[in-house]
């Protein structure tokens, strides 16, 4: 996946249920960038729900895909967060997370069971929510006098960069996220406009 030029992920939240034998099961999806988004959505839930037995989860974060947990709270191993994975990566996600909250409806559902219903419940809120491709992008700090401010913004437009952030005075600086398939470009273009500083972000 790292020489992608582009990553699939989910653009909204989304809610859905599924229930087994009396057991009810809430599925969260979220769109995440960092470990700490999950750790927030996962505590607010904890909060929502304190009633729920189990709040089992897994995440795959990263467009080189290698930032993943999965966790079975308490429910057997691999019953739980491995199927919640299979399905984020069933459509190719990644920057996605899903929480399934369990509520214990008095029957056992014996590992199968439970593999079905949370990998069921995972596949229904993963259609629910809008799957979006994005440009995976390289994070490059711009440096420029501001009397080219309009030449330099052209260029990052064209080129359908992302301003991360800005400050503009005498002297601007500019953090963009560059698609890869067009940093070649790019780069060459602010080169062509003299004392254009570039710099990429580490």
């Amino acid at each position: 996946m790292s020489e992608a030029e582009s990553y699939k992920t989910i653009d909204q939240p989304a809610v859905a249920e599924y229930k087994d034998r009396g057991s009810k099961f809430l599925a969260f999806a979220h769109p995440i960038l960092k470990v700490e988004d999950f750790k927030k959505w996962l505590h607010h839930l904890k909060k929502d729900h304190p009633k729920a037995a189990h709040h089992c989860f897994a995440y795959r974060i990263g467009t080189d895909g290698n930032t993943f947990r999965v966790s079975d709270d308490g429910e057997p191993a691999g019953s739980a967060g491995k199927p919640i994975l299979g399905q984020i990566d069933s459509k190719e996600l990644t920057n996605t997370s899903v929480i399934v909250v369990r509520y214990f409806g008095g029957s056992l559902l014996g590992v199968p069971g439970l593999i079905n219903a949370y990998k069921t419940v995972t596949s229904l809120v993963l259609q629910l929510t809008p799957i979006v491709k994005k440009q995976i992008e390289e994070s490059y700090i711009i440096h420029f006098n501001y009397t080219l401010i309009n030449e330099v913004m052209t260029v990052l437009k064209q080129c359908n960069c992302t301003i991360l952030t800005q400050e503009m005075q005498l002297f601007c600086n500019i953090t963009t996220g560059i698609p890869k398939s067009r940093l070649t470009e790019l780069l060459y273009r602010l080169k062509e406009l003299h004392n254009v500083e570039i710099k990429k972000l580490v």
